[in-house]
């Protein structure tokens, strides 16, 4: 120590210069710092097929770029998505799979931890340093489970050439009084919201194919001309608030704001100027189901129109899986290569206007009979999705890709017309609908006698609630203070296939002997639900005749499946000729077919040594040329279970041991032939020619999302001592324009 005297008073002054120098940097640090994260903007763009979906791209230095997929990563698509309001990425994908952009490749080799807010937090070689191509473009899918909370707008809507815009909506805005009064909208000014108030769109640049796009995305099929001397005349005296930017369209976006920006207008004295111009007009053309006065209900205005299409499986209208009518037959479209643009044609072509969305993966229930097309590849422009390019190749597809749409219809307001009440949850309660009475709108309900599921099925619909799963004559339990006493609708006789409840036939007089209240009607909805299909050659391999002794049909007695001229056969030398054959049931829909009854209420059968828990599940007909009935079959019970599945999917339920009954989706339960009461009884009926006609669930005791197809039927021709069954199929997978003609050409034309 007295050799370094100095010692402690150096190390002293070094702490304490330490100190200064670390406390002078956390002053540095804690004090705002210039933001070096560039301002950026996010978008999904490409060949996509809804809106949570698609090329990556990047709004940087005034433009827009891609990101390219090496190094590319979960994390970083989890980042992407969130900055687009979504709470997740599902997936990504490298090679350009939503198609090759354009411009710069902004980000290449990019590195997130998953924890950042924007990509441009995370790690990359540089912004536009890359050695890849657009052969290399990055796609993402996200969920679609939004934000909550989330301030986000439409990402059809956020393709704006200029990040400091911020469309809100779109409209068209009725400009004479008499276009006004009319629902839906289909002539006006073309306007934009932007900070809360709304601009007209100048027409500069504007174009009929400007005006295809947004007739389209407003539940349009095309546009049409209008009287463009009126609409002058009216623009000279009004003053407008124009947007600052025009529009270029290719006429095949499903969305104006998927069309190019144009040139940033002139301002003069600080208000957007339309200098020898005026606001865009659009007038649109609707389909036949949404013309101003049509009460005729979807499905009925196409029938005699559109015979090349059809939707099948879907709840709301618009929606379903695509069939198409190819030599006789319908059939569906496999999902490869399914695209926006070749949905929007199918869209068009029904009446619609451009797809929402392009489904995959029979979303929709799978369809029955052949797959027509695959590959599809529309320029959006085909009058019909027969006119695409598209490949005749499926061996290589199968139902479970059957392709799917979901269309742009136009706002009718149907849902403002009814509201359920009382209900545990938004998708039940009791019904009530919004009439006129003596000058004042009023919430009435609706007779409970009568109403059944295919009422339901409307009110579901109309409520944008998906499929009816009960109809219920009373609802005392939903009923309460703020129920309606006041019965105004009565004797509903839907078809199910109404837009809304006010197209269905009812009362002309509102007749309801208990009244409202209690007895009110209501509904439960649901998302999704089952679809029973038979298989038709089934039918058709199974078939046989079999001469039976009386003492052995005693159980099948007590069912009452045999001809009423049974009871006076002797039981001990007495039999019956029985027409047998076995059916097997597909559940190809969205949701498993349960009994509609409990456990509880099922019946116990000591001859069948199993509960049947559905009271009537089958008919079976025997009908002359003339479609009338001549003998008659039924499954008065079922025992419904999962006899076999598809493969990758596992049995659920079995009848055995009082367990869980029902059919699983992508199983089916097979009824054999030599089951007590899967048969005919045509002891009494003359040899000829017979339609065979079997329809399960007849009574729609139990909701489907089409029961279209649950009719199936087949030329018989019934002889001495064999019957032949021929030509099984779903009564609606063929064009039949009239049935009877059919069938008598199809015996004049048979060789037996």
């Amino acid at each position: 120590m007295a050799k370094f005297p100095n010692c402690h008073w150096i190390l002293f002054f070094f702490f304490v210069c330490l100190d200064h120098l670390i406390l002078a940097q956390y002053q540095q640090d804690s004090q705002p710092q210039p933001s070096t994260e560039p301002s950026i903007q996010v978008r999904l763009t490409g060949d996509k097929r809804k809106h949570n979906e698609g090329r990556a791209e990047v709004y940087y230095n005034n433009q827009w770029g891609t990101i390219c997929d090496d190094d590319f990563s979960i994390h970083s698509a989890n980042v992407f998505c969130r900055q687009l309001g979504y709470v997740e990425a599902v997936s990504w994908f490298p090679g350009s799979k939503y198609g090759k952009g354009e411009g710069p490749i902004w980000l290449d080799n990019l590195y997130c931890t998953g924890r950042e807010s924007s990509i441009a937090q995370c790690t990359s070689n540089g912004w536009g340093v890359s050695d890849c191509k657009h052969t290399e473009d990055v796609g993402v899918l996200c969920s679609e489970k939004r934000i909550p909370g989330f301030k986000f707008e439409d990402p059809l809507l956020n393709q704006i050439e200029n990040i400091n815009i911020k469309v809100e909506d779109v409209r068209i805005r009725a400009v004479f009084s008499s276009s006004r009064k009319h629902i839906p909208v289909t002539e006006g000014y073309v306007e934009v919201k932007e900070g809360g108030t709304w601009k007209q769109i100048c027409d500069k640049n504007w174009t009929t194919k400007n005006s295809r796009v947004v007739c389209g995305m407003f539940g349009f099929p095309a546009e049409k001309k209008y009287n463009v001397r009126a609409y002058k005349t009216s623009a000279s005296r009004r003053k407008h608030k124009y947007w600052a930017y025009s529009v270029i369209c290719k006429g095949t976006e499903s969305h104006l704001f998927s069309c190019k920006m144009g040139d940033r207008l002139m301002t003069l004295g600080g208000n957007v100027t339309c200098e020898n111009g005026m606001p865009a007009v659009v007038s649109c053309s609707p389909g036949l189901a949404f013309a101003p006065g049509s009460r005729s209900g979807f499905g009925k205005a196409f029938r005699d129109q559109h015979l090349l299409v059809r939707l099948k499986g879907g709840a709301q209208v618009g929606e379903g899986r695509l069939e198409v009518l190819m030599n006789g037959e319908w059939g569906t479209i496999c999902d490869d290569g399914w695209t926006l643009p070749s949905a929007s044609v199918a869209c068009r072509e029904l009446g619609f206007g451009t797809a929402k969305e392009a489904i995959l993966g029979a979303r929709l229930g799978q369809g029955i009979g052949p797959i027509h097309l695959n590959e599809m590849d529309c320029t959006g422009f085909e009058k019909s999705i027969t006119d695409c390019k598209f490949s005749k190749e499926i061996r290589s597809c199968t139902h479970e890709e059957d392709a799917g749409v979901r269309c742009n219809i136009p706002a009718m307001g149907f849902q403002n017309q009814i509201r359920l009440n009382g209900g545990r949850t938004p998708y039940e309660g009791q019904v009530q609908i919004l009439q006129e009475h003596n000058g004042t709108l009023i919430w009435g309900s609706i007779c409970g006698e009568g109403w059944d599921i295919m009422d339901a099925m409307v009110v579901c619909r109309q409520l944008n609630l998906g499929y009816a799963s009960h109809a219920f004559q009373e609802t005392w339990y939903w009923y309460g203070d703020t129920g309606a006493d006041n019965v105004i609708m009565s004797g509903m006789k839907c078809s199910g296939t109404e837009m809304a409840l006010s197209h269905c036939p009812h009362d002309a007089k509102v007749s309801c002997p208990k009244g409202g209240g209690h007895y009110a009607a209501g509904v439960s909805c649901t998302e999704t639900a089952a679809d029973l299909v038979l298989n038709a050659k089934e039918v058709e391999q199974t078939s046989y005749l079999e001469d039976r002794p009386m003492q052995v049909l005693q159980c099948a007695m007590e069912e009452n499946c045999l001809a009423s001229s049974a009871v006076n056969t002797s039981v001990s030398t007495g039999y019956r000729r029985l027409f047998r054959f076995s059916s097997e049931i597909h559940n190809n829909g969205q949701a498993d077919f349960r009994p509609k009854t409990g456990r509880h209420a099922w019946i116990w059968h000591e001859c069948h040594r199993h509960y049947h828990s559905m009271e009537v599940f089958a008919h079976y007909d025997l009908l002359d040329t003339n479609w009338t009935q001549v003998a008659e079959g039924h499954k008065a019970s079922f025992c419904l279970e999962d006899s076999d599945c598809i493969d990758g999917v596992q049995k659920q339920y079995e009848c055995a041991n009082f367990g869980e009954q029902g059919i699983s989706v992508g199983c089916y339960d097979v009824y054999r032939h030599d089951i007590d009461c899967q048969w005919i009884d045509v002891t009494d009926l003359k040899q000829g020619d017979y339609i065979f006609r079997i329809v399960v669930n007849p009574n729609f005791e139990v909701a489907e999302s089409d029961y279209s197809n649950n009719v199936m039927l087949c030329n018989v021709r019934y002889g001495s001592q064999r019957v032949w069954v021929f030509n099984c199929h779903i009564a609606n997978s063929y064009y039949e324009p009239d049935q009877k003609e059919y069938f008598s050409g199809l015996w004049n034309n048979r060789v037996f």
